[in-house]
């Protein structure tokens, strides 16, 4: 059984910045990691991804501004976000690929944490 919690969220103005933490436990082998978004009314969006050995892929809506990173040795994964916008509002969630799983097939997701950035 693999658990992911995350933390993080909240509420911050426009301009400002929000780190997410993510922890994998379980007895797994953790391959790619990444954080996916959904804002009400739209469909999610993956926002990030790294790899074990920490090669990263940003959506175009977010290159530059969000930086992902991890520790292997805690199966954490975090993202950075800086100069926040309004539309980044969303609930973020904490993705996680086990085994030969890829970014491309994450067999595991976080309960989400919520984003709100206000204008």
């Amino acid at each position: 059984q693999v658990q992911l919690v995350e933390s993080g969220g909240g509420l911050v103005q426009a301009g400002g910045s929000l780190t997410l933490s993510c922890a994998a436990s379980g007895n797994i082998r953790v391959n790619d990691m990444g954080w996916s978004r959904q804002a009400p009314g739209k469909q999610r969006e993956l926002v990030a991804t790294i790899t074990r050995g920490a090669i990263t892929v940003y959506a175009d809506s977010v290159r530059g501004r969000f930086t992902i990173s991890r520790d292997n040795a805690k199966n954490m994964v975090y993202l950075q976000m800086n100069s926040l916008k309004p539309e980044d509002t969303a609930t973020y969630y904490c993705n996680v690929a086990t085994g030969s799983r890829t970014f491309r097939n994450f067999d595991y997701w976080g309960q989400g944490t919520q984003v709100t950035v206000s204008s």
